[in-house]
């Protein structure tokens, strides 16, 4: 399972109201079920997000969207 490799794009997105390992679980959850995410990874410490995504396929308002929907602030 590879990465998109020059197709595929790399965007961070700050995210409120993440406190625990279970609130990382939920947003990368939310985040990897898009199509189009082919990896997204929580920062607890820096509250955010680090998304690897194909263009074509997912917007960052699509991401904010499904961070939103999953009970978090973006």
């Amino acid at each position: 399972m590879g990465l998109f490799g020059s197709k595929g794009e790399t965007v961070t997105i700050d995210v409120r109201g993440m406190s625990c390992n279970h609130c990382k679980m939920t947003v990368e959850k939310a985040l990897n079920a898009l199509d189009g995410v082919s990896k997204a990874t929580v920062d607890l410490g820096k509250a955010n997000v680090t998304v690897t995504y194909d263009p074509k396929k997912v917007t960052i308002d699509d991401m904010k969207k499904a961070i939103i929907d999953a009970g978090y602030e973006a």
